[in-house]
């Protein structure tokens, strides 16, 4: 039985939104000036380990229109275009970039996870829903130095709690804090 990870960027206040993208809110972009050689390895480490990518519409589309043009002597770009990629949406009809749309998380997942160690990358609305699940058997949590004040946040109130169990620390030489957490039984 495989594992499925989250792994999503975080402010110090919770905010996920745009990490990369400082078109899609006034404070988006946030990530970029704080991305390292460290926090690099720590990234490629985790996309080297993982069977295939699971994401969201919003971040497969995001991913979809930059990731295929890009190269790095590091080998990060080749390994995000050839991994096999699950796209959850109900709405997405095709997919390309080498991605499989699924439509019903509950039944989908499970089948996916019984073959394949899966990577979930930002996908705010697809973690909630994996969580309500209890989909979800670790959160890699990359805790930025920075306070936006504003944003969409991956936690938000849930009927649902859900225990952890500190796994694993990283740090990086700009202050991002990468934090391991198991989902304990």
């Amino acid at each position: 039985m495989g594992k499925l990870k989250v792994s999503t960027f975080l402010t110090l206040d919770g905010v996920m939104q745009a990490p990369g993208d400082a078109t899609e809110f006034t404070r988006g972009g946030w990530q970029t000036q704080l991305f390292d050689a460290d926090a690099g390895v720590i990234a490629k480490d985790g996309l080297s380990a993982a069977d295939a990518l699971l994401l969201g519409k919003t971040t497969y589309e995001h991913f979809a229109a930059a990731w295929p043009d890009m190269t790095d002597e590091e080998g990060y770009a080749d390994r995000m275009n050839s991994i096999p990629k699950f796209v959850a949406s109900t709405t997405l009809a095709d997919a390309t970039w080498n991605a499989t749309v699924i439509s019903d998380v509950s039944a989908d997942v499970p089948k996916l996870k019984r073959q394949n160690d899966l990577l979930v990358m930002g996908s705010g609305r697809l973690v909630r829903a994996l969580r309500e699940h209890s989909l979800v058997d670790e959160y890699e949590i990359w805790i930025h130095p920075i306070l936006l004040g504003a944003g969409k946040r991956l936690f938000e109130e849930t009927a649902k709690t859900t225990r952890l169990t500190l796994s694993g620390t990283k740090s990086t030489e700009k202050g991002i804090m990468v934090l391991t957490f198991d989902v304990a039984p």
